[in-house]
């Protein structure tokens, strides 16, 4: 293992770890946002969902436009803007105080991280070997998901859920992250691939290359359903708890369960990727989709922690199906020179966290924080919708595989 370690490229540790740090601060700041707006600002439940859903539609908006982009002029510019970026819109969440400038600040939130997320993304698929892309790959969901083990429970002691000081923090962060980065960039330029794709194709051409490809598109609506069920974890299920009179210190309960979210992903994630990876990664896929699915049930009838710590673990299995194979997806069905259109476009699934605290905040104000079966039942079984299309996509995958072998049997 140390071996392979070694291996990989200074400036994919660098993304790595890059990453491990900018989850820490986000994740003490970000999760607590719909808590915040309840509790200090007052908002609604609808309200609150349209202002945390408006960073996913923006990031749905841009994100394919974002890997484009990247293929056309290069990572490095992409990436040093938008994370240079990022790290103001981090400083205007700390001075906001009305509605409306959150509102804005975080519909700029999802525009800069539909640039950057797909592009970095893409450079750790352009500078590592085959052979290394699983390792790196879950080397970043791990980062990702160690960062998320402590965020949330210093988020809490910070008080997040009362102050957006913890916003000043993430700021800080990020620019200390582009400066890094700049001079990664800077040091190893001669390692960093050249566009790809000096006569890139026009944006419409570059769309219709992933929509012509049936696979991916019923990944791509199938995941979106995903998506929307797991969209509810930071939003929908942060304002059950903190509404729900029966269920005391609900915040806190609520950092509880987001680390304990992030902890399980660590020692779940060899295991389950060890074992995934002998199979399809549509396969997962559907499997994760069941398990959200039914998580989401049991967050609904839980009435203690217990059911709903088991609820979180079984959520977390899910996700780590979802997530960690999704890139190895992408980066086995796109050539090299699209890889940033499909890392790119594939971020229209977040649709579904646009449409997931909208939904919920809906079900919330209709139904109640105290009638969890109402509100969760619904949210499971749109999150199900999704398994026939992930299956549909599974048997376009076989017959392609079975053309490809007659053809070359022929």
């Amino acid at each position: 293992m140390k071996q392979l370690l070694r291996q990989i490229h200074p400036l994919a540790w660098t993304i790595i770890i890059g990453t491990m740090f900018g989850r820490l601060v986000t994740s003490m700041s970000i999760p607590f946002l719909s808590i915040y707006l309840t509790r200090v600002l007052e908002a609604s439940p609808t309200e609150t969902g349209l202002t945390v859903a408006v960073s996913s539609l923006a990031g749905v908006l841009i994100s394919f436009y974002g890997g484009y982009i990247s293929d056309r002029i290069g990572r490095p510019i992409v990436m040093l803007v938008s994370v240079f970026s990022w790290a103001g819109v981090f400083f205007i969440f700390s001075s906001a105080q009305h509605l409306w400038v959150f509102f804005i600040a975080n519909t700029l939130n999802g525009l800069c991280r539909a640039f950057f997320e797909p592009t970095s993304r893409a450079l750790l698929s352009d500078i590592t070997p085959s052979q290394h892309k699983l390792l790196v790959f879950n080397l970043r969901y791990a980062a990702i998901n160690l960062g998320v083990v402590f965020g949330p429970i210093i988020g809490l002691y910070l008080g997040s859920a009362e102050s957006t000081f913890p916003f000043i923090i993430a700021g800080m962060v990020y620019v200390m992250y582009g400066l890094v980065l700049l001079f990664q960039f800077s040091v190893r330029h001669t390692d960093l691939p050249r566009p790809v794709n000096t006569l890139a194709p026009s944006l419409r051409a570059a769309l219709s290359i992933t929509t012509r490809d049936r696979v991916f598109l019923m990944v791509l609506i199938g995941t979106t359903f995903c998506e929307l069920g797991f969209g509810h974890f930071g939003s929908t299920l942060a304002q059950y708890l903190t509404l729900n009179p029966n269920i005391e210190e609900g915040s806190r309960i609520f950092s509880y369960m987001f680390s304990l979210n992030a902890m399980t992903v660590l020692l779940v994630q060899y295991p389950i990727v060890r074992t995934a990876r002998h199979y399809s990664p549509i396969a997962s896929l559907i499997l994760g989709n069941i398990l959200i699915a039914g998580s989401l049930l049991l967050f609904g009838w839980a009435d203690g922690l217990v059911l709903l710590f088991i609820s979180v673990i079984l959520f977390t299995i899910g996700e780590v199906l979802l997530f960690t194979m999704m890139d190895l997806f992408i980066d086995r069905i796109a050539k090299p020179e699209n890889k940033g259109i499909y890392f790119g476009t594939i971020g229209f699934n977040h649709l579904g966290s646009v449409i997931a605290p909208v939904f919920g905040g809906l079900l919330l104000g209709h139904f109640g924080a105290a009638n969890g079966v109402s509100v969760f039942v619904p949210l499971a079984i749109a999150t199900a919708l999704g398994i026939p299309f992930l299956w549909r996509a599974r048997q376009h995958q076989l017959s392609k595989e079975s053309k490809k072998v007659f053809q070359a049997s022929a």
